[in-house]
């Protein structure tokens, strides 16, 4: 199947321009698409990674992927849809918001093909006033613009002339690429339908009414439960592994939900269809051994953070499970231990009841603490203690940064120490 068939089958088209004009295309030639992300944030997020996942499918299949960095429109903000206008960054956050974009979009595209990243700033901050209202102001309708969905929905509380005139920036980006990138597709979100068919028609008036340009969207993601997708309890699921671990990012994607997880590997996986109907089959037969959910975090965790990453995150997951935390590295604890309760102690050595309930307060008191030891209960650094009179080093082991503690079964504590 081509491109096309196959995102129809994977559910990621929302929208398109002219369906038989694509297609014929793309059956063609190699096609020049270009996805475009304003710096506004030194990191993408899962769900600012959707439609790069579908134009990594383009470059996969031989077309040509150009990805802009708005430099220039990140520098007025665009209404996406909120209910108040942006505020702005300074010159200096969008340059390094621009580094942090670009070297992530390097990571992504750079093992398969050719693919261009370029930057709108090159082209919009050699625009004069006077060029920017002969030149293309003169061809925009400001009826035609009030009428498009993202300016409508802030016309009652007031949208400022500079984020009004986003639209008209980009569709000079759709523009620049085409006559100099050979660009023909612009592809986003479904709320950028607007700004997309402004760029093919500002194409038309200036190129010719023949000029070949398409626009295509993505679906908005929704979770089976109607809300949103791309987020976790602790907010965005960041692709930067300073802001969430690679831990953290494959834990999110193993715990989805059943009703979801087959929608999810075909967004955002390259397996065939084969594949993934052979993981639908065991959704319905075992769902509690949770194949699918293991297959959509290796291959996502893969894809953005390396192979490494992943056998990290299933050596962490096991050790947590199992309770044999001594084989975890200190930087391994880290990340697994992120958001685990925590305290702060002395690296002086203790008797292990004190260090209990004085330095942690994990235990209520000296009785229950001892109660517990005699049980079994307590395990430091995943080993079983049974003996009150124990001291606990924190020098003895990871690095002495940390001691791990459980209590019971499941309850985990990271002592850091100071």
């Amino acid at each position: 199947m081509n491109i096309l068939d196959e995102l129809k089958w994977r559910g990621a088209i929302n929208q398109e321009t002219d369906h038989d004009g694509l297609n014929d295309l793309v059956n063609q030639k190699s096609v020049g698409i270009y996805v475009g992300i304003d710096p506004t944030g030194d990191s993408m997020h899962i769900g600012h990674l959707i439609p790069f996942m579908i134009l990594k499918r383009f470059q996969l299949a031989v077309h040509h992927p150009v990805i802009v960095i708005g430099g220039g429109t990140g520098a007025i903000g665009d209404p996406s849809g909120k209910k108040s206008e942006r505020v702005l960054q300074t010159m200096d956050q969008v340059k390094h918001n621009e580094a942090a974009l670009t070297a992530q979009m390097e990571k992504l595209f750079g093992q398969d093909g050719k693919f261009e990243i370029v930057n709108n700033y090159d082209w919009l901050s050699k625009l004069s006033l006077l060029d920017f209202l002969r030149d293309y102001g003169k061809l925009f309708n400001v009826n035609t613009m009030l009428n498009k969905e993202i300016v409508a929905s802030r016309l009652e509380v007031g949208i400022s002339f500079t984020e009004f005139t986003y639209q008209i920036l980009q569709s000079i980006d759709f523009l620049h690429l085409y006559r100099h990138n050979d660009v023909q597709v612009q592809l986003g979100g479904a709320d950028q339908w607007g700004n997309i068919t402004s760029g093919t028609d500002l194409i038309h008036k200036v190129e010719g009414a023949d000029a070949q340009v398409f626009g295509l969207t993505i679906p908005l993601l929704l979770k089976s439960d109607g809300t949103k997708f791309g987020k976790s309890e602790g907010g965005n699921v960041w692709l930067d592994p300073e802001k969430t671990t690679p831990y953290e990012f494959y834990q999110f994607w193993i715990n989805q939900d059943d009703r979801d997880v087959i929608r999810y590997l075909k967004y955002f996986t390259f397996l065939s269809q084969d594949e993934i109907a052979e993981l639908a089959k065991k959704v319905e037969t075992a769902p509690e051994k949770r194949e699918a959910q293991r297959k959509l975090a290796e291959e996502v965790t893969e894809f953005v953070h390396g192979k490494a990453a992943v056998e990290q995150a299933e050596h962490i997951s096991a050790a947590l499970f199992s309770g044999d935390v001594s084989k975890l590295t200190t930087a391994e604890i880290e990340q697994g231990f992120k958001n685990m309760p925590t305290v702060e102690v002395s690296a002086e050595p203790l008797n292990i009841v004190q260090w209990l309930v004085d330095s942690t307060k994990i235990e209520s008191s000296r009785r229950q603490a001892r109660e517990d030891i005699n049980n079994g209960a307590i395990r430091i650094n995943g080993e079983k203690i049974q003996d009150v009179d124990f001291m606990i080093d924190p020098s003895k082991k990871f690095d002495g940064k940390f001691v791990i503690v459980r209590r019971g079964k499941k309850k985990y504590f990271l002592a850091r120490v100071k």
